[in-house]
């Protein structure tokens, strides 16, 4: 009796918890159409995107979202024309990612595409760790045109679990920053 207690117990596995897991994210493929509305710029941007006006903002025509429904996530664009401000909206920005954002940030990666041909030189602000918003840029002509977007998801910043999510788009803002034309 005493050898089948002893061979039950030594034959079971030990069992251990499981570790804490993230929802699997399948992302589509990259495929881009055209933006040519009203405002004086185009770019391309994700299909699997779309363009909305931001509410209550009708005497601003290019202020608007790109967002991703099926991800929580927008891309909010704001245009502005350059009447000898550029100054200003460049300070504006610096204060907005460097003061504001920077508070939740463990890291702010700065990168800077140029297009001479094209006229737009632009700054993207790749923001690592728990802050609003991951991934920040500007572009302009420096004499006429200026466009912001900073991309947010609709849900508590956790830079870890939203890392690939991040990452993916932030792949379509780039493309949307070198695909950006300002009509003259």
């Amino acid at each position: 009796m005493l050898a089948i207690v002893v061979l039950s117990v030594s034959c079971r596995q030990n069992e251990f918890p499981k570790p804490h897991s993230y929802f699997r994210i399948s992302f589509p493929e990259k495929e881009y159409t055209n933006y040519a509305g009203d405002c004086p710029f185009t770019f391309e941007y994700p299909v699997y995107g779309k363009i909305t006006p931001v509410a209550n903002h009708t005497d601003e025509p290019c202020l608007f979202n790109l967002s991703f429904p099926a991800y929580k996530g927008t891309l909010h664009l704001t245009y502005k024309a350059i009447d000898k401000n550029l100054d200003l909206l460049l300070e504006d920005d610096w204060t907005f990612v460097f003061k504001k954002i920077a508070q939740k940030a463990d890291a702010i990666d700065i990168h800077s595409i140029a297009n001479p041909d094209g006229k737009v030189y632009a700054t993207i602000y790749d923001i690592k760790g728990n802050a609003a918003s991951p991934v920040m840029f500007y572009a302009t002509d420096s004499t006429r045109h200026y466009l912001r977007g900073s991309f947010y998801f609709s849900t508590p910043p956790n830079y870890d679990s939203l890392t690939p999510a991040i990452q993916f788009f932030r792949k379509d803002v780039v493309h949307l920053v070198e695909k950006l034309n300002w009509k003259n």
